[in-house]
């Protein structure tokens, strides 16, 4: 919470967009997943009553949009210098220590990918900011010091390359499922931006493969998928010209390219549209089915798919499965020979928000004719939260008021007959029963076992993981990790769920963490309601120690726009009805105050980042009354310009677009550029906008632009700060979200709180 904002994104590929967890190994490639991050974020609110907007003065600072100007980081440093006079330097404050301590400390769970015979993990310690990828053997892994052997530390290929990377995962090459993948492809972004390079790595010599010996290699950085074809051939999604991008920024086209060859020689196999956000294509593996995929993207919620049987002759036949009779919006998985389909919209018979199975080849020869049976049915106050899949059976998290439980499933054709066995009555109850907490699993080795990792954790009990073996009568459970208590849990502290009512009489759920009776005491809220992304409970070592330590409350709201409740819960904040996402906010806080929490709107802060940024800076615009201070963290300002700034237009499907009616009818009265008040100068809360120089999806110009319209307008109480490096997270490393972290919660202490405690100590 302290860094991602929104970016856990599912795939545009195979997938329609939500912020959950989708382990099916060998369905999907980790890239895939990767891009749909890319592409998610930004929203805002309506104007203050009784005030025109002026939509005359949009380019008076468009020098700002230069991201490295000189005129333009000049402003960027003389603010950051004002920032930190104001409220001193974070790296002084026993804040900054405190939450470094906990981000820096090898009291971590360590989670792993199987990857032929080893488990490997992704490492950043004190002495590695940048962090190692690591590997053991899986049964090492249990042991309470694990004999780890490094593969690849990127603080020495920092120094080495005299370049600041930023990991950003690797993808292996698997020729059989008993095989030992040994060549990998890293990806690495400079400066932690979206774009990365990749360089082809020997992972029996943990050495990058010579260029000499005919290594895949992209050496500029570019926002890309691919995935392995074979030893020799990968299928990438690049665009190499802007002509071969789309207006998104994203790849328009798909080569097929072979080792040894110039990329810029590869042929193009798949073109989408210029309009399109994306295309891409991969080949996936799972239960022995081996499935070619193609797929263009027509918006951010839609995906046209076309997928074949693999062939050593690559002669099957291509199946357009919007053709077939699916639905564009819907979230598509490959489960051996049976497709998984995940509805946004309803279809058939079935609901939005359903998860659908049909065998692959019922479906090719009879379209909607064939055999789909459902395996979850949400139900108004229900929701799925994450999907893993095993060599036999599929684990599913669903949410019941935004609180997860564990349900299994056998999916399988007999005979070429779908059939579907509900497998919980061998469950434990605990994992049955929802409750507030974190769960998530993911197979351990889809190819081979039946065997799930499975993590927990909730405010304030911190994450355990646990080996969950399954076969068909019985479930055992074997604790393999704990991680120690990171901060001081107090007697007087409280978990509670709590509901709001909006302007419009829906309840609105939050969570609270209750630091006993003060009324006095800071409370801090933190919202997104944006992309159909969930939030929930989770032990966050960096707000334990930074803010629940020093007695301030908590709230984690979840707002419409949001997907605590499915694909309806989204759909009702989307476009012209983005208000709602903004009421729902607002009456959470004017709740808190109601309720008791605190005596005073005064003692209430929000913080939200990227799509969460923007409605924290609509809550500063629309309702400056309800909060005592405000931070926006790398937000969406200007729903003007919006759609022309990086990755942009990708986001149109969720607020609109701007270069037609949809300006004029609403989406003006969400742009919080436009809605300052110069009247309003006065009364506005104090506000903190942070941003990341190095963020290429949303685009520091809209962080630059607000602050600067608010300066010149005259306001004292608005402070800046934009971290050179970062990307969209803000942070590169450890120390730098530390900064932050310590620089946004001392500020609010200060100013929410009379107590002593307000400088961290």
């Amino acid at each position: 919470l302290t860094l991602s904002f929104g970016a856990t994104r599912p795939s545009v590929f195979l997938k329609s967009t939500r912020a959950r967890s989708y382990v099916i190994q060998g369905t999907r490639t980790q890239e895939e997943c990767n891009t749909r991050r890319l592409l998610a974020l930004a929203a805002a609110a309506t104007a203050t009553a009784g005030w025109s907007y002026n939509q005359e003065d949009v380019d008076d600072d468009a020098w700002l949009e230069e991201i490295e100007g000189e005129k333009a980081l000049k402003w960027v440093r003389e603010q950051n210098a004002r920032t930190v006079t104001a409220w001193g330097n974070p790296i002084t404050s026993p804040t900054y220590q405190k939450v470094l301590e906990a981000l820096e400390s090898k009291d971590k769970i360590p989670g792993v990918s199987k990857i032929g015979n080893f488990y490997y993990n992704f490492w950043t310690e004190k002495e590695r900011p940048r962090g190692i990828l690591r590997r053991c053997k899986p049964e090492e892994y249990a042991e309470k010091e694990v004999p780890w052997e490094t593969v690849l530390d990127i603080d020495a290929l920092c120094r080495e390359d005299d370049c600041s990377y930023v990991y950003k995962g690797i993808k292996s090459f698997k020729p059989t499922i008993k095989s030992n993948p040994r060549r990998t492809l890293v990806a690495l972004s400079p400066g932690g931006s979206d774009a990365v390079i990749r360089r082809e790595f020997d992972l029996e010599k943990k050495k990058f493969v010579p260029i000499e010996d005919q290594a895949f290699v992209i050496s500029t950085p570019e926002k890309h998928s691919c995935s392995w074809l074979d030893n020799d051939t990968l299928l990438i999604a690049i665009g190499l010209s802007d002509k071969e991008k789309t207006d998104s920024g994203y790849p328009r086209v798909l080569r097929e390219w072979k080792r040894g060859t110039d990329l810029k020689d590869a042929p193009i196999v798949y073109t989408g549209k210029k309009s399109d956000v994306t295309v891409g294509g991969s080949l996936t593996r799972s239960r022995g089915v081996e499935l070619e995929w193609r797929y263009r993207a027509p918006s951010f919620y839609t995906s046209r798919r076309s997928v074949r049987r693999h062939t050593p002759k690559r002669d099957g036949v291509w199946y357009d499965l919007q053709e077939l009779g699916i639905p564009q919006d819907a979230s598509v998985f490959a489960h051996g020979a049976v497709l998984l389909i995940e509805l946004r919209t309803s279809w058939l018979s079935f609901s939005a928000g359903a998860l659908l199975a049909v065998g692959l080849d019922d479906l090719c020869q009879n379209g909607i004719s064939a055999n789909i049976q459902p395996l979850f049915l949400p139900q108004p106050h229900t929701s799925l939260k994450g999907i893993s899949a095993s060599k036999n059976l599929l684990a599913l998290v669903i949410q019941d008021h935004v609180k997860p439980s564990l349900h299994l499933f056998n999916v399988d054709l007999v005979n070429d007959i779908l059939q579907i066995k509900n497998l919980n009555s061998i469950l434990t109850h605990d994992l049955e029963r929802p409750q507030i907490r974190a769960l998530s699993v993911s197979a351990v080795d889809s190819d081979e076992s039946d065997d799930f990792f499975l993590r927990s954790s909730s405010f304030l009990e911190p994450s355990t993981l646990s080996l969950l073996q399954i076969d068909q009568s019985r479930t055992t459970s074997k604790l393999l990790k704990t991680l120690p208590h990171m901060f001081q849990v107090k007697a007087n502290q409280i978990v509670e769920q709590r509901f709001a009512t909006s302007a419009d009489g829906t309840q609105v759920p939050y969570f609270l963490i209750k630091n006993g009776d003060n009324t006095q005491a800071p409370c801090l809220i933190f919202a997104y309601g944006g992309f159909e992304i969930s939030l929930g409970p989770s032990y966050n070592s960096a707000l334990g120690r930074g803010w629940l330590e020093r007695g301030g409350h908590y709230v984690l709201a979840n707002l419409r726009g949001g997907g605590e409740y499915g694909p309806s819960w989204h759909k009702a904040a989307l476009k012209e009805n983005r208000q709602k996402a903004y009421d729902d906010l607002n009456a959470v806080a004017k709740h808190l105050v109601e309720s008791g929490l605190v005596d005073s709107a005064k003692r209430i802060a929000v913080r939200g980042g990227s799509n969460g940024g923007l409605l924290t800076a609509n809550a500063y615009v629309q309702q400056p009354e309800n909060y005592g201070a405000i931070v926006s963290a790398v937000p969406l300002t200007n729903m003007k310009k919006y759609s022309k700034l990086l990755a942009g237009a990708s986001w149109m499907d969720e607020y609109g677009d701007p270069n037609s009616d949809d300006w004029n009818n609403f989406l003006h009265k969400y742009s919080p550029y436009h809605n300052i008040n110069p009247k309003d100068i006065p009364i506005y809360p104090p506000l903190l906008v942070t941003t990341s120089t190095k963020d290429d999806r949303v685009h520091p110009y809209h962080a630059r632009a607000f602050t600067h319209k608010l300066l010149d307008l005259g306001a004292t109480n608005v402070w800046y700060y934009e971290n050179i490096e970062g990307g969209h997270g803000g942070a590169a490393d450890a120390k730098q979200s530390a900064y932050v972290t310590a620089l946004y919660m001392d500020m609010l202490f200060r100013l929410l709180s009379s107590s002593s405690e307000s400088s961290g100590e």
